[in-house]
């Protein structure tokens, strides 16, 4: 599901509009090879996987909100949630918005009671784990969706990627009508 958003341009610091896919955790699992924590988002559709690997501590923040377990004291992102909303401010949403050489980076974006929306870098575990307490949505850029997902439907990729191939072998030049005058393109 795409859905339209605004991303942090790293560059000039410009907020700019960027389309925006919404993602939904899924668990946490662990690499295999080193025992690292690794959070796996989905889309909408189960098509593609986020995976983003984790500090123990963030995970432990995020299964305890997947699995609604309580604290008898407030745990560290309890207590960010509860100072943001301590100050009149909501967590509107989360975006995770960049990678860069294997790093994730996310926006944690705070809304106002007087609508203004103040934009926080943060990390994407960070970001889930809040986003999770205040149960808001969670967004990614294309550019991570393209450079960061796996396929999770192999099967239904190759079946379109095959269709689209052939849908390109059957194109011919008659296929496209022009309407106009094709010389001066009007």
């Amino acid at each position: 599901m795409v859905k339209g958003g605004f991303a942090i341009n790293k560059e000039d610091g410009n907020v700019e509009s960027l389309p925006m896919v919404e993602l939904y955790v899924m668990g946490i699992a662990l690499d295999t090879r080193t025992g690292t924590p690794i959070v796996v988002l989905n889309d909408q559709e189960n098509r593609r996987a986020l995976p983003i690997w984790i500090g123990t501590a963030e995970a432990s923040a995020i299964i305890r909100q997947l699995e609604d377990i309580k604290s008898a004291r407030p745990m560290t992102h309890d207590l960010l949630n509860n100072i943001i909303e301590a100050t009149g401010q909501n967590i509107s949403k989360i975006e995770i918005n960049d990678i860069n050489s294997d790093t994730y980076f996310a926006s944690i974006y705070l809304t106002a009671a007087d609508g203004k929306v103040q934009i926080i870098d943060s990390r994407p575990s960070d970001a889930i784990a809040l986003a999770l307490k205040s149960k808001v949505p969670i967004f990614a850029t294309a550019n991570v969706m393209a450079e960061g997902t796996i396929s999770t439907d192999q099967e239904r990729d190759e079946a379109e990627a095959k269709e689209f191939r052939n849908f390109l072998t059957d194109l011919k030049a008659s296929d496209f009508k022009f309407q106009g005058d094709i010389e001066s393109n009007q």
